[in-house]
């Protein structure tokens, strides 16, 4: 009997120190930069297509002042089914939007998202995208790392 009432008293006194361990886990260094160190996304924004549930365009300005070496690989946006990287390219002498390749970033690079240029489609949006919101785009490279950055969302036919 007391032999059962130890262990008990053991099995609780662990439980209640592991718990215990858990709630002192050190918080993330406040100071420790999210993303990718280097990495700065500006005017990001996403604009809808005129027919609901055809896809969207991600457009945003990328500069890269990391030590590091690396290539965006993919793009993930928050809302949507799917989402590639897209750039025009001459293919049956026309020239026409396909997947773009890996895009290499080396530092003090600065590469345009932009229409008729380098964008993200964002395939079959959720209708709960709407006009004057936001959502989240993160870019991974070569190695897995990330970054996401803020989009706003702008109707089809607002300044691109």
């Amino acid at each position: 009997m007391k032999t059962l009432l130890f262990a008990a008293v053991a099995l609780v006194s662990v439980t209640l120190g592991l718990a215990a361990c858990g709630e002192a886990a050190e918080a993330p260094d406040a100071e420790e930069e999210a993303g990718i160190p280097g990495m700065t996304v500006t005017n990001g924004r996403m604009v809808l297509a005129p027919v609901e549930g055809n896809p969207a365009a991600v457009y945003f300005d990328l500069a890269y002042d990391g030590d590091r070496s690396f290539a965006v690989r993919r793009a993930d946006v928050e809302g949507a089914e799917s989402a590639m990287l897209h750039e025009y390219g001459e293919y049956d002498f026309k020239v026409q939007m396909m997947e773009a390749l890996p895009i290499v970033l080396n530092k003090g690079d600065e590469v345009a998202f932009e229409p008729g240029g380098r964008h993200v489609m964002a395939m079959n949006p959720s209708p709960d995208l709407k006009p004057g919101g936001t959502t989240e785009v993160t870019l991974t490279v070569s190695g897995g790392d990330t970054h996401s950055f803020p989009v706003e969302i702008r109707a089809a036919g607002e300044e691109r």
